[in-house]
């Protein structure tokens, strides 16, 4: 046997063609986002031994490799996640800060323009043109509250549009996934081109979800959403969903399915966009909706409180100048149910004291036989409710009323007070005469408790006898212990003497007024009802509204309650743009290492090129050898 020098020459040629080619290719698809860099494993054919030694007998190419490192790819996956969520956050925060910026200016510049008016008023109390402006500003401050409600849903809405887009496309990668798995299946993995389809989709879930790839012996992936959503298993794919919010209907919830099964994801470990949406949503969206229903309370409150503190153009009790902030407008959406609840109780959410809202959420769960807890959602805190009769009474500044049905063990729901008062804020009044510019003037004597506050609901009469005018005042002495009064007149004439009531009101001698009391006391006040069309104590004490501490514990006027949720959505909005820096760094980072490894480099390849280009000419030139001497060899035996 002797040494083939021509196959020897054949196959250095077809591996160096071979490397030629990897190497083209590598070049041709520099540019092709997702391409890895392909090298040739190249390998000897056994040596053949003639006497005592072994001689080569040429080479071949054992395979075509692609130049992957797992732990880069992940690093990228990983890099990929973070930063698609935080741009997703800065988007999102970005448009609700330029909301609070542009629409939301309104807000307080109208209610301003409010307050100006109503210091006009308190100028020339009897103006009806000045009362009709009062009106008009009232009007125009509740449809700018309207209408940054409006916007806000707008967002809700928005968001929720993003996220099924999104479930779209994750179904969409997920089916194309698991086909080529399927396909990868067959050649054990080692098509390069279906492999880079495969990465580059990965990478492109990864800015949806963190994910993580699991290698399976097939050569097929699985893939796994947040660590908790196996998506693609082989060649089978999950199918994830929206379906609508429990419970409120629209706060989407999300979920996976396969086959007849279907899970519930948990949002908050998903990261990436999805993640970055709800998180949104939840964390910044939804208290902005409730602190803005909060103002609208607090707005509608103090200026009814106001106005039935005062007088009218017509001597009577002012009435309400925005909707009742317990209407069924003004209270839409303040009691969720959720679907697993067993039991038929329908509740519904009173507000008692506006200046104690938080603009929270809380959670109410019953407990068989008779344990009512809230949980606060922002804080964590418990606190037990007191039901008495039809009433559970223990909120911070509100009560939950059982309109009907009953309880069952276990049953939740979701309280949120100032939810739909944003939407429901109105004027109601149509007169501008009703605007109670005048009050009645009411005066503590000095040795009372301070237990008892009166106030005048209704005049029902105003020539009936005795009735409190300027030089006939009354003095009502009130024993709350025992629910009965006094009355004296100006001339110390006693007129009443030991009369019971019913609390909280007395009525009597043209007027109706509510006795609150918070311990046991006999306490005195001296009134006079004498109404003036100029009186303009009360127009006074209404434009005083705006610098009282009103909102939060006492702690916030009615502005600093929109500019504090300005100011917050604003800090979110910078802290999301550090965010988005850092992010872009990591990712660069990870990108670049990723480009190290499995990139085209043009100056690498161009060598190469050279290199292959040379090796195949050199076998070329063995093979002409090979031909001369077999040439020569015949030519000496002719």
């Amino acid at each position: 046997m002797t040494i083939d020098l021509l196959n020897i020459a054949r196959t250095g040629v077809m591996a160096s063609q071979s490397q030629l080619g990897v190497t083209g290719n590598n070049i041709a698809n520099v540019n092709t986002e997702g391409y890895h860099r392909q090298v040739v494993n190249q390998t000897t054919y056994e040596s053949q031994r003639l006497g005592n030694s072994f001689y080569g007998t040429g080479a071949y190419v054992a395979s075509v490799k692609r130049v992957y490192n797992e732990y880069a790819a992940r690093e990228l996956r990983l890099g990929v996640t973070a930063q698609a969520e935080a741009q997703t956050s800065y988007n999102k925060m970005s448009e609700l800060d330029q909301l609070f910026s542009q629409v939301g200016q309104a807000i307080p510049t109208s209610l301003n323009d409010l307050f100006a008016g109503i210091n006009n008023l308190a100028d020339l109390p009897a103006d009806l043109g000045i009362r009709g402006s009062v009106l008009t500003s009232a009007s125009q401050m509740a449809a700018s509250v309207n209408q940054m409600q409006a916007q806000l849903h707008g967002q809700m809405t928005q968001t929720n549009d993003q996220i099924e887009a999104i479930t779209d496309r994750i179904n969409e990668i997920s089916k194309e996934l698991a086909n080529i798995n399927q396909e990868l299946m067959k050649t054990g993995g080692a098509d390069n081109q279906l492999l880079d389809k495969q990465d580059a989709l990965i990478n492109e879930l990864s800015e949806f979800a963190q994910v993580n790839v699991i290698p399976l012996e097939t050569g097929a992936k699985s893939i796994m959403l947040g660590g908790a959503v196996m998506l693609v298993s082989g060649e089978v794919a999950m199918t994830m969903g929206t379906s609508v919010g429990d419970p409120y209907p629209d706060e989407l919830k999300l979920s996976a399915t396969s086959g007849f099964q279907s899970l519930n994801v948990n949002p908050s470990r998903l990261g990436g966009q999805l993640g970055a949406l709800y998180d949104f949503r939840d964390n910044n969206l939804i208290p902005a909706r409730n602190e803005l229903g909060q103002l609208a309370l607090g707005i509608a409150d103090a200026f009814n409180t106001a106005q039935a503190q005062g007088f009218d153009m017509s001597g009577n009790v002012g009435q309400d100048l925005f909707l009742d902030i317990n209407d069924p407008l003004m209270s839409n959406g303040r009691v969720g149910e959720f679907s697993t609840n067993a039991g038929s109780a329908n509740l519904r959410v009173n507000i008692d004291d506006v200046q104690a809202l938080t603009g929270g959420a809380y959670e109410l769960t019953f407990s068989a036989p008779g344990t009512y807890e809230l949980k606060d959602l922002d804080s964590g805190n418990i606190t037990p409710l007191t039901l008495s009769g039809t009433v559970l009474s223990g909120g911070a500044g509100f009560s939950i009323h059982l309109d009907s049905g009953a309880f069952a063990d276990g049953d939740r729901f979701e309280i949120r007070p100032t939810a739909g008062a944003a939407a429901g804020l109105q004027v109601v009044m149509t007169d501008p005469k009703g605007i109670a510019a005048a009050a009645p003037k009411i005066t503590a004597a000095s040795g009372n408790s301070g237990n008892t506050q009166v106030q005048i609901t209704a005049i029902t009469d105003r020539s009936a006898a005795n009735f409190p005018g300027y030089g006939s005042e009354l003095t009502f002495s009130i024993n709350t212990a025992a629910n009965t009064y006094d009355v004296t007149a100006a001339d110390g004439t006693a007129l009443a003497t030991g009369v019971s009531y019913t609390p909280p009101s007395i009525s009597a001698f043209g007027f109706t007024m509510d006795v609150s009391s918070t311990a046991a006391a006999t306490d005195s006040f001296t009134l006079d009802l004498s109404f003036a069309p100029g009186d303009n104590t009360n127009a006074i004490a209404m434009a005083k509204l705006s610098d009282s501490k009103l909102m939060n514990g006492g702690k916030s006027t009615l502005v600093d309650v929109f500019e504090n949720t300005k100011q917050d959505v604003g800090s979110h909005t910078k802290a999301a743009e550090v965010r988005v820096g850092s992010a872009d760094a990591i990712y660069q980072q990870a990108f670049s290492r990723m480009e190290s490894e499995s990139g085209v480099n043009l100056d690498e390849e161009a060598a190469n090129l050279l290199r292959f280009q040379q090796s195949y000419q050199a076998s070329a030139r063995i093979m002409q050898t090979a031909q001369q001497i077999f040439d020569t060899l015949f030519s000496s035996v002719r």
